[in-house]
């Protein structure tokens, strides 16, 4: 890590690539080719999906899978996004790292003291094997410097760094027809004889069972999502408000929401389209019920949109740079509206755009999975 810390005999935390030292390359697992019911008695697996949202939500398939075949799961997730993992039926035990705040700090005693914590928790789980659906150094490298004995991860094709194939033991091949990232993660099931067919639909309902709407929330509003994780993936501000301006007209309520660095692209939305309600700050516990109760959902490619669609609500995603055929929302009242190209790199979303979207496409879309109200319950005071 610093230079003063050149002395040090051991690595000291899972940042050290140097710990991987030399081994095999790992070996080939089959789905096809790995029965169910293949582990008799149960093992504990570790699962490393550190983050983000939407990545977490497109791995709950995987882990139902993990318990339905008998095993006990513990999940290594970032602080931040452990409300979506700590309830979920599937997991035995919660493990959280602090990735990004260590970075900030990487030669601070308590950062020192937190790896190690995270590290002596793996430990005391005691893993037969660990799943690393992520694909990236720093997820899989946990694994191994925790001295877990079977390390299972995708292979290189599919998953987002090469260089995590390191931190394997064995690696396995989605099935020919699984392009989406839930597909890609779910083929892991096959290294603990569950199921891999492609097609599953995460359900996130157990985050909100037993919550009451919000009530700065209208009844049946239409929550509009601007903003999103990464360059060039958002539709256009002046496209939201658009749409903000034409589902009020149909008679949606329309309360626009943001998360941490994007209440100032909210704001410009819901100024742009009089009537239309600005939400508060939320956690992630907070969102997820405010979505669950939402009338209808509309955003990009961005963790929230995969979150509404599998908490069952009507879900609109807008995909203008990501490839729908991998990233595109699943659920029961999804839709996908795509201006982007389908069918790239089966690990990569980023693709390129290939036209336009209107808003007036959207709002149909809107509509066609969430009706609008009654007339005259379009116009919020803000």
């Amino acid at each position: 890590m610093g230079r003063r810390h050149r002395h040090l005999r051991r690595p000291q935390g899972p940042l050290h690539h140097r710990s991987l030292g030399r081994h095999p390359p790992p070996a080939a697992l089959s789905p096809s080719k790995a029965p169910a019911g293949r582990y008799n008695p149960p093992v504990r697996v570790l699962l490393t999906r550190l983050s983000a949202l939407g990545d977490i939500v497109h791995t709950w398939p995987l882990a139902e899978e993990i318990a339905a075949a008998g095993h006990e799961l513990a999940w290594l997730v970032e602080e931040p996004f452990a409300p979506l993992v700590a309830t979920h039926p599937a997991v035995s035990r919660t493990i959280t790292v602090a990735t990004r705040r260590w970075r900030r700090r990487p030669a601070a005693a308590a950062t020192f003291r937190e790896v190690r914590a995270a590290r002596q928790d793996i430990v005391a789980f005691a893993p037969d094997l660990a799943l690393d659906p992520q694909g990236l150094l720093k997820s899989a490298v946990w694994a191994r410097w925790a001295g877990v004995p079977r390390r299972v991860g995708l292979a290189s094709a599919a998953r987002r760094e090469r260089l995590s194939g390191l931190c394997y033991t064995e690696v396995v091949h989605p099935p020919e027809g699984a392009h989406h990232a839930i597909d890609c993660a779910l083929a892991l099931a096959a290294a603990v004889g569950g199921r891999t067919t492609p097609g599953a639909t995460p359900d996130g309902r157990f985050l909100t069972r037993h919550a009451s709407r919000p009530h700065w929330l209208p009844p049946g509003a239409a929550c509009l999502l601007p903003a999103t994780g990464g360059a060039g993936k958002a539709w256009p501000t002046d496209a939201f408000a658009a749409l903000a301006r034409r589902l009020l007209r149909a008679g949606f309520p329309v309360a626009v929401l943001w998360g941490p660095g994007e209440e100032g692209l909210a704001r410009r939305v819901a100024l742009e389209a009089p009537g239309a309600l600005m939400a508060p700050p939320t956690t992630i516990a907070e969102l997820a019920v405010a979505l669950r109760h939402a009338g209808a959902v509309v955003g990009g490619d961005t963790g929230p949109v995969h979150l509404a669609a599998a908490l069952g609500t009507p879900t609109v995603a807008v995909m203008v740079a990501t490839d729908p055929q991998r990233n595109g929302v699943r659920g029961r009242r999804a839709v996908v509206v795509a201006g982007a190209a389908s069918g790239g790199r089966q690990g990569r979303a980023r693709t390129r755009a290939v036209r336009e979207v209107s808003e007036e496409e959207v709002a149909q879309a809107v509509f066609s999975v969430a009706p609008p109200p009654p007339a005259g319950r379009g116009t919020i005071e803000a």
